[in-house]
């Protein structure tokens, strides 16, 4: 049909001529024709002059957009690439594979490092066999003139494109070195979607950078730029795209680019892409976590278009595994204790580093708001809190062996002592399991998770004290005092899984403080360093007040009536401290576990905080936690807590010495003068007897004073080392804390 059309013009137009000649003969033609022959040339040239050839600075400053991305703590594995239409990374033509070059100039310019931009001959065969077949599909461009029409003549879409094209070109080898050319071509040609360059490609498809890929690899990508939509190595035509390689590698074997054995070899090997999208996002919510740092710093364009490269904290390795027990324990628990959600962080408090961060067990599933980063999110802690209360009351001068009552007992100061009720405005807490222990010292009531003891040192330590020290340990979320009152201790403020394992942190590095950080390093497209990783250690808590904590929580004998002498909380061959929490309502369980060199927080819960089963913490999270630690602990030195120093001062009153059956021990000599205190064991059962007597030395006589009592009659609370209360009634909780030891002492006959 297209045949017969030309030769229908054909014959008209001679008709034409025809007619002319017999109207003003040939002489006139000829002077007609070459009128408008210099006219038409006047014109051209004209035109010509109006073409505008960018300074080679004006193209090697064009801003090019370059996506984001964000590595792992290697800087080699891509957790995401952010973008904007196009992904691309820049690299130095050093840093691209010689395959690469030589498999690009075999299929697409054989003469590229000696044509003038153009190749005139290529330019006529192709407008031959245009013509002659009516088709009009012969290229015939140059990887010169293609980085003119694809970079430079990008919004050019007038009739007169391809001949601007070949002029531009000449131009342009005028202006640049062949290499320029080649690296500006293989850094911007696209390969297929939203990838653009040869770096870009090969990190996308192959996993490696483009200066590592091998023979058959870079054929595959010389293969792609013909055609990147149709030859996607994701499409229906991956035959197509296995031929054109091939046809790559005849090329460059061909040209003496490649050896006999490398193309044997090249053209034998089965190439795997990776799947389409692998690359696309790794550790989800960490990966948005460093994208709103990124954003709020450096603004959405450079975030999107910058080409930074982020290489962040993260230990993918341990992520991947988090991720697997996270999804492996949310079923699980979803159908025992309908938990159906769980997060984990875990974080090096040497340096603050996020290691690891799963904020719920899957990203992507809907049905649970899996996109929310429970991670960051605030929730109540339970008794996962009691750690910084009682290092409190350690800065105040109690010690782990101070003895407190775990009895009943009501803390409204104007409720009846004997109202052991939270109702109408009174507050009588409860323990996990009901019961109640007597006296305990601090040591045992933390290990232990005792509520009452809990309450009473909050009580002791002060409640704005505690959460201001909680708050330069890096919980930032608590606010003010009166917003809790003594509820606190027990997990009634909101916090975040990040914060409190970051908080962690200071008790595992002797108190010394590393704010959490998920970036190492940041460049910007040019490599030039944005921000580095530079630790900003400050000491917030005493390194012996950290001791203490992390000496209790390590006690697996004293940890061992809660959770038994082999729990999942227990290492035989390493040290590890840990404190669990549920809340009174069962809708968050919690536990941090850490070393000297990792600590390691864990949530279970739902998001739209439904209720748990009524199960303690090391029942429904313990588990999942272990299972991630074990292969933790594999990744870290096995460092043992330094042991805090024994207490020292000759004048510690018995109470804060674990003494509680009396309140002080005289034993004088036959000289009359003192010789120490007596210290007899805790033993809630046998009656005190005033009148017996104890040889610490021989020829002296103990003699007890004071009686059973609540600690504080011993102790006033802002000043417990300081002398004893002239009246101890006059603190408002006295009254009912004495009933409740007074009830306690009746019911054992004391």
């Amino acid at each position: 049909m297209r045949t017969k059309k030309f030769i229908f013009s054909f014959q008209a137009t001679y008709r034409g001529i025809k007619k002319l000649y017999r109207r003003h003969g040939w002489k006139k033609i000829a002077v007609f024709a070459v009128a408008c022959g210099f006219m038409l040339a006047g014109l051209l040239l004209i035109w010509f002059s109006t073409f505008q050839i960018p300074t080679l600075d004006a193209i090697q400053s064009r801003q090019t957009s370059q996506s984001t991305k964000i590595y792992d703590n290697t800087g080699k594995i891509l957790l995401y690439d952010v973008f904007q239409g196009k992904k691309r990374t820049e690299v130095p033509l050093d840093q691209i594979s010689p395959y690469i070059k030589e498999a690009t100039i075999s299929i697409e310019n054989k003469n590229f490092y000696t044509d003038g931009g153009i190749e005139p001959l290529a330019i006529l065969r192709a407008l031959v066999i245009d013509i002659t077949t009516l088709h009009f599909t012969q290229g015939a461009s140059t990887i010169t003139q293609q980085v003119v029409k694809n970079l430079i003549l990008t919004n050019d879409k007038t009739a007169t494109r391809k001949l601007k094209e070949l002029i531009l070109s000449i131009k342009l080898q005028k202006i640049m070195s062949k290499d320029d050319i080649l690296s500006m071509y293989l850094n911007e040609m696209p390969f297929g979607g939203p990838v653009y360059g040869v770096e870009q490609a090969s990190e996308d498809f192959f996993g490696k950078t483009a200066n590592d890929v091998d023979v058959a690899q870079a054929a595959y990508l010389a293969a792609l730029l013909q055609a990147p939509s149709r030859y996607s190595p994701y499409g229906s035509h991956r035959g197509a795209l296995d031929s054109r390689k091939n046809l790559v590698l005849k090329e460059m074997h061909n040209d003496n680019k490649i050896s006999d054995n490398q193309y044997n070899t090249a053209i034998n090997e089965k190439v795997e892409f990776l799947p389409k999208n692998a690359n696309s996002l790794k550790a989800a919510h960490f990966v948005m976590f460093v994208i709103d740092y990124l954003q709020q710093k450096y603004g959405q364009d450079v975030l999107e278009q910058g080409g930074l490269k982020v290489v962040t904290t993260l230990n993918y390795d341990l992520q991947a595994k988090a991720e697997s027990v996270a999804k492996q324990y949310a079923d699980s628990n979803k159908k025992t204790f309908n938990a159906s959600n769980d997060a984990f962080v875990a974080i090096d408090p040497k340096t603050g580093g996020i290691e690891t961060m799963v904020g719920s067990r899957d990203y992507f599933d809907k049905t649970i708001d899996g996109q929310f980063n429970v991670t960051t999110a605030h929730r109540q802690p339970g008794s996962t809190f009691k750690p910084f209360v009682y290092a409190e009351s350690f800065i105040k001068g109690y010690t782990p062996e101070t003895v407190l009552f775990d009895v009943p007992t009501q803390f409204t100061a104007h409720c009846a002592p004997e109202d052991t009720t939270s109702k109408n405005g009174c507050y009588s807490p409860g323990n996990y399991d009901d019961k109640f222990r007597g006296p305990m010292t601090l040591r045992e009531a933390l290990a232990q998770s005792i509520n009452v003891p809990a309450v009473k040192i909050l009580y002791l330590a002060g409640v704005q004290d505690s959460i201001n020290l909680a708050t330069n340990m890096g919980i930032q979320s608590l606010g003010k005092a009166t917003t809790y009152g003594l509820t606190l201790v027990l997990g009634g403020g909101e916090v975040s899984l990040l914060d409190m394992t970051s908080a962690y942190g200071v008790f595992a590095n002797e108190g010394i403080r590393n704010p959490y950080t998920p970036i190492i390093s940041v460049q910007d497209k040019n490599s030039i360093f944005l921000e580095q990783a530079v630790s900003h250690p400050t000491q917030v808590l005493d390194t012996e007040i950290a001791r203490k904590i992390s000496d209790i929580l390590s006690d697996n004998i004293a940890r061992a009536p809660l959770y038994g002498t082999n729990s999942a909380v227990y290492f035989p061959d390493r040290q590890v401290a840990v404190k669990t929490g549920t809340t009174n309502n069962y809708k968050d369980a919690w536990i941090i576990g850490y070393t000297p060199s990792i600590v390691v927080g864990t949530w279970a819960g739902n998001n739209d905080n439904t209720a748990m089963s009524h199960k303690v913490s090391g029942l429904i999270v313990a588990p999942m936690w272990r299972a991630f630690m074990n292969d933790v602990l594999k990744t870290v030195p096995n460092e043992s807590f330094t042991k805090p120093l024994p207490e020292s001062d000759p004048n510690l009153k018995p109470i804060l010495k674990g003494e509680w059956r009396s309140g002080q021990i005289n034993q004088q000599t036959t000289s009359g003068e003192p010789v120490g205190i007596l210290d007899p064991p805790i033993n809630p059962t046998p009656p005190i007897d005033s009148s017996s007597t104890s040889s610490a030395t021989q020829n002296s006589t103990p003699t007890y004073s004071g009686g059973v009592h609540s600690i504080l009659y011993w102790v006033n609370k802002n000043d417990p080392r300081g002398p004893a209360p002239t009246n101890p009634a006059s603190d408002s909780q006295f009254t009912n804390w004495e009933y409740a030891v007074r009830q306690w002492t009746t019911s054992h006959g004391l």
